[in-house]
Formats: structure tokens, C-alpha cells, sequence
């Protein structure tokens, strides 16, 4: 990344499907595990409420999404990814800030939640999410689900 590359992140379109795929299999199987693409594909195609890519110099680098529950009072953060080689950069950060400050607009959000994995818990720690409860082996053999929710600071 150079000091002055612009960072956007903007709505998902269906032309970005290509890229934010390509995004999940850089990111398997240190992130995600072999079947979640297919979810993935799935989700994109048929279940987006409200989903983002990030784009550094024009190319998307990023992507995740805000869905509903319990009658729109539950914002979930969902399906976030950023290229391996623009981790460590704020970028997942500034990702997930954006999404927290739009629920936190929302008349009648009361909640915002995230199901992760043990790879990325930690990232939702250091963000304000407080762990609920974790099930073993829930997205695939050895990855874990750990629930949690986020306290405003």
C-alpha cells in the first residue's frame, strides 16, 4: 500500500462477485475452510442485506457485510475478509468501524453481533465485541463458532 493510495469503500455490486471470490480463497485455509466458499458464493448471490467492499488504489481488497435479526433491532456483522497481503494495515479495522457506526445510525438497532471463528475472535475483541459462547467444530472440522457482541465503548 503507498501513503497517499486512496482507500473507498463503497456498496457491493454483482460485477464484484469475481473479486470478493477470489478474496475467501486467498484466505482458505488459514481463515475460512475448504466448503465455506460454496456458503459464500450462496450468500452473495441470494442473501446480502447490506454488503461492502474496500478498494485500495481501485482494486477491492476487502469485503463484509451487515445482516438483520430479530426484527431489525439485531445488526450481524458477516462473511469479512481482507487479502492477505493488505492484513496488518487497519483495513479490516476500518471495515468494521464503518458498518458499526452505520448500524449504530439505524433507528431501532439494539444489538450488533458477529459469529467468527478462534482465528478471528481476537480481531473482534480488540474492536469491543465481548465473547457469548463458542461451538466446537461449527463452520467445519476445527472451526470453531465463538459468538459474540459488541459493547459500546
Amino acid at each position: 500500500m503507498k501513503p497517499n493510495e486512496s482507500i473507498v469503500i463503497r456498496e457491493y455490486r454483482l460485477t464484484d462477485k469475481d473479486a470478493v471470490m477470489r478474496l475467501i480463497g486467498l484466505n482458505t485455509p488459514d481463515f475460512f475452510a475448504e466448503e465455506e466458499a460454496d456458503d459464500f458464493s450462496l450468500y452473495l448471490d441470494e442473501e446480502t442485506e447490506l454488503y461492502y467492499v474496500l478498494l485500495v488504489g481501485g482494486e477491492i481488497v476487502g469485503c463484509g457485510g451487515i445482516n438483520f435479526a430479530e426484527n431489525r433491532t439485531t445488526g450481524k456483522i458477516s462473511w469479512d475478509m481482507i487479502h492477505p497481503s493488505f492484513q496488518g494495515k487497519s483495513l479490516g479495522t476500518k471495515l468494521l468501524r464503518y458498518r458499526i457506526e452505520a448500524l449504530e445510525s439505524m433507528p431501532g438497532i439494539e444489538r450488533i453481533t458477529v459469529r467468527t471463528s478462534q482465528v478471528a475472535y481476537k480481531f473482534y475483541e480488540k474492536q469491543g465485541f465481548v465473547l457469548n459462547g463458542i461451538e466446537r467444530n461449527y463452520w467445519a472440522q476445527g472451526f470453531d463458532m465463538y459468538s459474540m457482541e459488541y459493547r459500546r465503548g
